[in-house]
């Protein structure tokens, strides 16, 4: 896996849509917040494009997304926002200068598309909270933004959950949005999975969906060897009129029931306040047992 520096005072986070559009008063929070910690914003007005749902035609935010990804100036790249759209851009870029001069890439949710691209390529990411709703984070999620970037210890407790299945392992971490994922199934921004720690959250989908998606990656052997399942926000989750019969909890649970891997419920990232940060592609460790989960990042 290659190494990224930490930024530093002075680092330079270009702040970039690469799908649904987004309003000038929707960013000012976080150019503030990146400026309040010695960062520098660098942006412009086509931040601010529009086609429809997305900013810019798919032709116009890969060539925005090209040319900061090939500035050696910039030191990190924060998405804007999710929604939709970063799978509409990912075979239009080169990554041959990036991986060259590599820099953290920060998002989560859509951004998952360039999560598991980089996973492939061996390249770490940043799964952390954007500046869309920046504001609403809590003080610890907006932290461990800030620990990530600076390469700070991240440590996580959290309540175990009645379906956790108890352990202690270290390995690298990969994931993502879980929807996200199933659309990227078979692809080559799906990431390598085998003796890795899985990480999957969701948000605003029906249960039998879940369902759906946790068999099809059963199926396709995604979820036979990994080191550990960790689940993340399962936020606004609905059922049908008639009752699918299981939480959704139980839908994951029972998708892999036939492995013995640790499972943890309740990890704190993903469509919610409490957004906490997660570097793909490095090495954690994780901890559950019976009275607390620990998470932290393996220094």
């Amino acid at each position: 896996m290659k190494k990224i520096p930490y930024l530093k005072p002075g680092s330079k986070v270009a702040i970039v849509a690469p799908a649904r559009k987004v309003k000038p008063n929707e960013m000012l929070f976080a150019i503030n917040w990146l400026k309040e910690h010695g960062f520098v914003p660098v942006y412009d007005d086509r931040l601010y494009s529009i086609d429809h749902i997305f900013a810019g035609s798919d032709e116009f935010r890969a060539a925005v997304m090209q040319e900061y990804m090939d500035n050696d100036d910039i030191d990190a790249i924060w998405f804007a926002r999710a929604g939709y759209g970063c799978i509409r851009i990912i075979d239009k870029l080169d990554f041959s200068h990036f991986l060259s001069h590599p820099k953290w890439i920060i998002g989560f949710s859509d951004a998952t598309v360039f999560h598991g691209k980089l996973s492939r390529l061996g390249c770490p990411s940043l799964h952390a909270s954007m500046p869309f709703f920046l504001e609403h984070k809590t003080p610890e999620a907006l932290q461990s933004l800030y620990d990530a970037l600076t390469g700070s210890t991240l440590y996580y407790e959290f309540p175990t959950h009645p379906l956790n299945r108890f352990g202690e392992v270290e390995g690298e971490i990969v994931g993502g949005n879980l929807s996200v994922m199933y659309g990227m199934m078979g692809s080559d921004t799906f990431p390598e999975t085998d003796g890795k720690i899985l990480f999957i959250e969701d948000v605003d989908e029906y249960i039998y969906h879940i369902d759906r998606m946790m068999h099809a990656l059963k199926r396709a052997g995604i979820l036979s060897h990994l080191k550990a399942l960790v689940v993340g926000g399962l936020t606004q989750i609905h059922d049908n009129t008639d009752p699918f019969g299981k939480t959704v909890e139980e839908v994951i649970a029972e998708a892999v029931s036939d492995y013995d891997y640790p499972l943890c419920f309740g990890f704190p990232a993903g469509h919610f306040s409490d957004n906490r940060s997660i570097v793909f592609g490095q090495k954690v460790k994780l901890v559950l047992d019976k009275d607390n989960s620990h998470f932290s990042l393996a220094i």
